[in-house]
């Protein structure tokens, strides 16, 4: 007769040891987590990240990137893209020299192309392919475009950083829940949110000052730049003895913090929001309203 099976508590577990080890192991994890628990929400966690940074366990570079990666899991691709009406958009029945300035113009590296309506996106155009028709003249445009690739506003971002690395694409179209485009993101819209402002040549005189004028009359404000100072430099006389900076203001006289690519309207002046960084905004376009401009231009 064969020997009996070996008792439960007797026979080794799958992780190499008995039964009873293992509740041992797990009584001794309770009794660490009591004594010191973990954390239990995001903010708790957020704040074990500042206390680790004090304590010089990590810089205060990575401490802002870890804080970008948890802030990013809430946000969408509404929340960050460029608003269809500040879209720099190609026509794909447009002159080649039409084409070839705006791309000059704008600086961009991809461009949506569009057919009749500007809902009606085709495809990626790369601005160096722009080459291949100045050697080959017979070709279409059309047969230079690369897929667009369409997501939902409500697309979370983290999900999104990984399409596009998965994907290889840096760009994507943003439609709203009736299948019409609600803007653009890019790859640089959502690392911004992690590590921060990527700036350029350009944004590099900008931090010189929180106000910059550009070479068409309007400027650049950023939007913690002193609400004196911005009424100074626009003669906007607003009272704002209540806010420090005329992002404060604005978002007063919003109701919420403006997305990308909206526009707040203050003292005969429209504030289009240019860039956004953790949930505030960056940089506003400020130009003067249509009635302002009119009542500014000299007559003929």
């Amino acid at each position: 007769m064969s020997d009996p099976q070996p008792k439960r508590s007797d026979r080794p577990n799958s992780a190499g040891g008995s039964d009873q080890f293992q509740d041992k192991r797990t009584l001794l994890h309770r009794l660490v987590d009591f004594l010191s628990p973990g954390v239990d929400s995001r903010e708790e966690l957020i704040e074990a990240l500042a206390q680790a940074e004090h304590r010089h366990l990590i810089d205060p570079e990575s401490r802002v990137m870890v804080e970008g990666v948890l802030r990013m899991a809430d946000l969408t691709a509404g929340d960050v893209m460029v608003a269809a009406a500040r879209m720099d958009l190609l026509d794909l029945r447009a002159p080649y020299e039409e084409i070839l300035a705006s791309v000059i113009e704008t600086a961009h590296s991809r461009f949506p192309v569009y057919e009749d309506s500007r809902d009606n996106i085709l495809g990626i155009l790369m601005a160096k392919d722009l080459l291949k028709l100045q050697r080959a003249p017979e070709l279409s445009l059309k047969t230079l475009l690369r897929p667009a690739v369409f997501v939902p506003e409500s697309k979370r971002l983290n999900e999104l950083l990984r399409d596009f690395r998965s994907n290889r694409n840096h760009l994507a179209i943003v439609i709203d829940e009736f299948g019409n485009v609600a803007g653009l993101v890019t790859i640089e819209d959502v690392l911004e949110e992690i590590v921060g402002e990527i700036e350029d040549e350009f944004d590099e005189r900008d931090l010189k000052s929180t106000i910059f004028t550009l070479a068409d009359g309007s400027h650049r404000v950023a939007g913690d730049a002193p609400l004196q100072d911005v009424n100074q430099a626009l003669s906007l006389g607003v009272n704002g003895d209540e806010f420090d900076t005329i992002g404060g203001l604005l978002s007063d006289r919003l109701g919420r913090v403006p997305r990308r690519g909206e526009v707040v309207e203050l003292a005969g002046w429209r504030f289009a929001v240019m860039l956004t960084r953790g949930g505030a905004v960056r940089w506003y376009r400020v130009t003067r309203s249509e009635d302002q401009a009119l009542a500014a231009a000299p007559l003929t």
